[in-house]
Protein backbone atom coordinates (compact mmCIF):
# COMPACT_ATOMS: atom_id res chain seq x y z
CA UNK A 1 0.00 0.00 0.00
CA UNK A 2 1.52 3.31 -1.00
CA UNK A 3 0.91 6.60 0.77
CA UNK A 4 -0.27 8.16 -2.48
CA UNK A 5 -3.11 5.65 -2.79
CA UNK A 6 -4.35 6.50 0.71
CA UNK A 7 -3.94 10.19 -0.15
CA UNK A 8 -5.91 9.84 -3.39
CA UNK A 9 -8.57 7.40 -2.20
CA UNK A 10 -9.20 8.54 1.37
CA UNK A 11 -7.93 11.99 2.38
CA UNK A 12 -8.59 13.68 -0.98
CA UNK A 13 -12.11 12.24 -1.14
CA UNK A 14 -12.80 13.63 2.31
CA UNK A 15 -11.21 16.99 1.44
CA UNK A 16 -13.34 17.25 -1.70
CA UNK A 17 -16.51 16.62 0.31
CA UNK A 18 -15.45 19.25 2.86
CA UNK A 19 -14.72 21.86 0.16
CA UNK A 20 -18.25 23.25 0.52
CA UNK A 21 -17.78 24.34 4.15
CA UNK A 22 -16.95 27.96 4.91
CA UNK A 23 -13.24 27.55 5.48
CA UNK A 24 -9.90 26.58 4.00
CA UNK A 25 -9.60 22.79 3.67
CA UNK A 26 -6.22 21.08 4.01
CA UNK A 27 -5.77 17.31 3.48
CA UNK A 28 -2.42 17.55 5.31
CA UNK A 29 -0.93 19.70 8.06
CA UNK A 30 0.01 23.00 6.40
CA UNK A 31 2.89 25.26 7.40
CA UNK A 32 0.41 28.05 8.16
CA UNK A 33 -3.31 27.79 8.85
CA UNK A 34 -5.65 30.52 7.65
CA UNK A 35 -8.84 30.38 9.76
CA UNK A 36 -11.51 29.29 9.48
CA UNK A 37 -9.91 26.04 8.49
CA UNK A 38 -10.48 22.31 8.29
CA UNK A 39 -7.37 20.12 8.56
CA UNK A 40 -7.41 16.36 7.89
CA UNK A 41 -4.69 14.49 9.75
CA UNK A 42 -3.97 10.86 10.71
CA UNK A 43 -5.39 9.76 14.05
CA UNK A 44 -4.04 7.17 16.45
CA UNK A 45 -4.19 4.34 15.74
CA UNK A 46 -3.83 5.37 12.12
CA UNK A 47 -4.21 2.00 10.36
CA UNK A 48 -5.99 -1.02 11.85
CA UNK A 49 -5.29 -4.06 9.70
CA UNK A 50 -8.17 -6.38 8.94
CA UNK A 51 -6.68 -8.47 6.13
CA UNK A 52 -3.24 -8.76 4.58
CA UNK A 53 -2.53 -11.30 1.85
CA UNK A 54 -0.78 -11.46 -1.53
CA UNK A 55 -3.70 -9.98 -3.45
CA UNK A 56 -5.10 -7.32 -1.13
CA UNK A 57 -4.80 -5.24 2.01
CA UNK A 58 -7.89 -4.19 3.93
CA UNK A 59 -7.72 -1.83 6.87
CA UNK A 60 -9.60 0.76 8.86
CA UNK A 61 -8.09 4.22 8.43
CA UNK A 62 -8.64 6.56 11.37
CA UNK A 63 -8.45 10.29 10.73
CA UNK A 64 -8.97 13.48 12.68
CA UNK A 65 -10.70 16.47 11.15
CA UNK A 66 -9.55 19.55 13.06
CA UNK A 67 -12.05 22.40 12.85
CA UNK A 68 -10.23 25.71 13.46
CA UNK A 69 -11.52 29.25 13.89
CA UNK A 70 -9.86 32.49 14.97
CA UNK A 71 -9.89 32.90 18.75
CA UNK A 72 -10.95 36.51 19.28
CA UNK A 73 -13.67 36.38 21.93
CA UNK A 74 -14.75 33.21 23.66
CA UNK A 75 -18.54 33.40 22.96
CA UNK A 76 -18.13 34.50 19.34
CA UNK A 77 -15.33 32.03 18.62
CA UNK A 78 -17.23 29.15 20.19
CA UNK A 79 -20.33 29.99 18.12
CA UNK A 80 -18.20 30.13 14.94
CA UNK A 81 -16.58 26.79 15.82
CA UNK A 82 -19.92 25.11 16.49
CA UNK A 83 -21.28 26.34 13.14
CA UNK A 84 -18.16 25.02 11.38
CA UNK A 85 -18.47 21.64 13.12
CA UNK A 86 -22.12 21.29 12.11
CA UNK A 87 -21.31 22.18 8.50
CA UNK A 88 -18.51 19.57 8.50
CA UNK A 89 -20.77 16.86 9.93
CA UNK A 90 -23.40 17.62 7.26
CA UNK A 91 -21.04 16.86 4.35
CA UNK A 92 -19.11 13.79 5.55
CA UNK A 93 -19.35 11.38 2.60
CA UNK A 94 -20.92 7.94 2.71
CA UNK A 95 -18.50 5.27 3.84
CA UNK A 96 -16.95 7.40 6.60
CA UNK A 97 -18.00 6.70 10.18
CA UNK A 98 -18.14 9.70 12.51
CA UNK A 99 -16.85 9.17 16.04
CA UNK A 100 -16.67 11.81 18.75
CA UNK A 101 -16.14 15.55 18.61
CA UNK A 102 -13.52 16.52 21.19
CA UNK A 103 -13.92 19.58 23.42
CA UNK A 104 -12.66 22.89 22.02
CA UNK A 105 -9.19 24.04 23.01
CA UNK A 106 -7.15 27.13 22.30
CA UNK A 107 -4.10 26.31 20.18
CA UNK A 108 -1.40 28.70 19.04
CA UNK A 109 -0.15 28.19 15.48
CA UNK A 110 2.64 30.63 14.76
CA UNK A 111 1.41 33.99 16.01
CA UNK A 112 -2.28 33.05 15.63
CA UNK A 113 -4.52 31.78 18.41
CA UNK A 114 -7.10 29.28 17.16
CA UNK A 115 -10.07 27.64 18.82
CA UNK A 116 -9.91 24.02 17.68
CA UNK A 117 -12.10 20.93 18.05
CA UNK A 118 -11.19 17.53 16.64
CA UNK A 119 -13.73 15.30 14.91
CA UNK A 120 -12.81 11.60 14.75
CA UNK A 121 -13.70 9.75 11.53
CA UNK A 122 -12.80 6.38 10.08
CA UNK A 123 -13.30 4.47 6.86
CA UNK A 124 -12.48 1.06 5.43
CA UNK A 125 -9.77 1.04 2.76
CA UNK A 126 -8.98 -1.89 0.45
CA UNK A 127 -6.01 -2.01 -1.89
CA UNK A 128 -5.73 -4.83 -4.36
CA UNK A 129 -2.44 -5.70 -6.04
Amino acid sequence: MTASSIQDNVRSVLATALASVAGNVYNHVPEAIIPPAVVIIPDSPYLEMQLINKSSIKCTINLTISACVAYNSNPGSLDNLEKLILSILAVIPAGYEIGVVERPTVTQVGATNLLVADIRVSTIYTQTN
